[in-house]
């Protein structure tokens, strides 16, 4: 897989976690960019949330699927729950598979989840058959980072 899953993920459940956001993949709404993103977010329960970009004619309104994805987590009341986040993407119509990273809004969502949560979060990167796969640290895709911190405020936990 090219993934040793250094931040307690074993292999198969990488492979699960990007096979999920695959399948959110084929569920995002993309007619402007014919570019498809998944996430899949894995709790510390094992359970999986996912999401998908969801674009609109407004591009300033349009939502990436790692927000989705975390939003929702938020919404169920889990965001302190966030272990491990998988995104997948690439254009509808290309011929060759490519990897995608988050953009810099969603690398920001995921700071604040990794400080709700009090620990490092792994985000894999991976085309979407899984053949490429790269893990990261929020740490090293947005350093020097701005959070609650920044602000005096101590993150709120929620679980």
């Amino acid at each position: 897989m090219g993934c040793g899953g250094t931040m307690s993920e074993t292999e198969d459940q990488v492979a699960l976690l990007i096979a999920a956001a695959r399948d959110a993949m084929a569920h995002a709404h993309a007619p402007y960019s014919r570019f498809a993103v998944g996430a899949a977010v894995r709790l510390t329960d094992g359970s999986i949330v996912t999401g998908c970009n969801f674009e609109n004619a407004s591009y300033g309104l349009s939502l990436c699927a790692e927000t989705v994805a975390l939003a929702t987590v938020n919404a169920q009341g889990r965001f302190a729950d966030v272990a491990a986040i998988a995104v997948v993407g690439g254009a509808m119509d290309a011929a060759e598979e490519a990897m995608v990273t988050p953009c810099g809004r969603c690398r920001q969502v995921m700071n604040e989840a990794e400080q709700m949560a009090g620990r490092a979060i792994a985000i894999y990167c991976a085309t979407p058959s899984g053949s490429r796969v790269t893990e990261h640290r929020i740490a090293d895709l947005l350093p020097h980072a701005f959070g609650p911190a920044d602000l005096g405020i101590t993150p709120i936990r929620k679980s």
